[in-house]
Formats: C-alpha cells, structure tokens, sequence
C-alpha cells in the first residue's frame, strides 16, 4: 500500500513586515494544492535588498501573523544560518527537515520573473513545485525553464506590499487591516518603521 506523502508549502520573505496579502496568498495556495502545511520562513541576509529590519523582529512578526492559524508554522532556519540567504540553501534545509514530503515553494510574481537569476537554479527546481502567486488581472508568463515544476495560481489581496506598509507607518497613516492586528502593536511598540498608527 502506497503511503501519502504529506505536502508542504513553503513560504519564503523577508517579511519586513508581513501583512495580510502575504497571508491571503499562503492559505488560497495551501487550499489549491491541498497542503498539510505552510512554513513561512524568513529571510535572515536577503542577497537582493541592502537594509532590512533586524532579523529577531521580522521574525517576531511573523510568529505573531500566523500565530492564529494551526497550518502555518515559522521557521528560523534562514535566520539561524549565517552568512547570505539563497532560496536553495532555504530548500535544502526544509527537505531535510521533512525528507518523506513533497514541497511546494510560494512566491510573488515578481520573485519568479527573476527566478532564472538565482543561484544553482537547476539544483532548486529538483526541490519544490514552485507556485507564483498574482493579483487578479495581472498576466504572468512563466519562465522557460526545462524540468521545472511551476503553477500560477491568481490571489486576492496581493495588491498590499511591505513597501506599503512601511511608507505609511513612516508617514503616520494607518496601517491597520493591512497587517494583522498583533503586527501593528509589534511595530508601534517597538518604534518600527517611524511607529504604527
């Protein structure tokens, strides 16, 4: 008898911060491809962005984002490896952690129109499906990339960016309903951003 292999998505961000789009996305992917389970993961030196929140508080916040839903889980592998973050040493660690599941790597559309760029991409394509995430109306075409597993599923609520959220937390408007509620304390408590509102 053929055992079930369970299936895991696996979210990579920097997540500075995360906000509801990132959660919106995680569980429409979980519930098209039927996944066990989200890890989100985030970024401990992204090699694509110069200045990023301390990476205990990115972290917090996203313990505190998922806190509420039993499928998503958060992840400090990228956070406890030094040195920069690259998606296929993210992949190697998970699947090593879950060697009997089958992963699914989420990521918005503009992640996966870069993808070809990342480092030994032929090694991540042996690891994950990869699910590229979009705002409705907006077109995607996917990468030609020989043996690559890549689906794009269309989501709600993409339009929000942590760009966004920081600009209006800078600017003193409200950032409430973009990121969830425990986030908004974290980051006015902690004086992030220029303080929430």
């Amino acid at each position: 008898m053929a055992t079930i292999r369970p299936r895991i998505g696996v979210m990579g961000g920097t997540f500075d911060p995360i906000h509801n789009g990132h959660l919106v996305a995680a569980s429409e992917v979980a519930n098209a491809f039927q996944l066990d389970e989200v890890i989100f993961v985030p970024t401990g030196l992204p090699w694509h962005k110069k200045t990023v929140s301390s990476a205990e508080h990115r972290y917090l916040m996203t313990v505190i984002a998922t806190a509420a839903n039993p499928n998503f889980t958060v992840s400090r592998v990228d956070l406890d490896r030094p040195g920069i973050t690259y998606t296929v040493d993210t992949l190697i660690d998970i699947s090593a952690a879950h060697p009997d599941a089958d992963l699914f790597f989420i990521s918005g559309s503009d992640a996966i129109a870069q993808i070809l760029a990342w480092k030994q991409i032929d090694k991540v394509w042996s690891l994950a499906h990869f699910v590229a995430v979009t705002r409705p109306g907006h077109t995607l075409e996917l990468p030609d990339a020989p043996g690559a597993q890549m689906s794009v599923l269309e989501v709600p609520a993409m339009a929000i960016s942590s760009t966004a959220v920081r600009e209006r937390s800078n600017t003193g408007k409200p950032i409430w309903y973009l990121v969830p509620d425990g986030v908004v304390q974290y980051i006015g408590k902690h004086g992030l951003y220029g303080g929430a509102k």
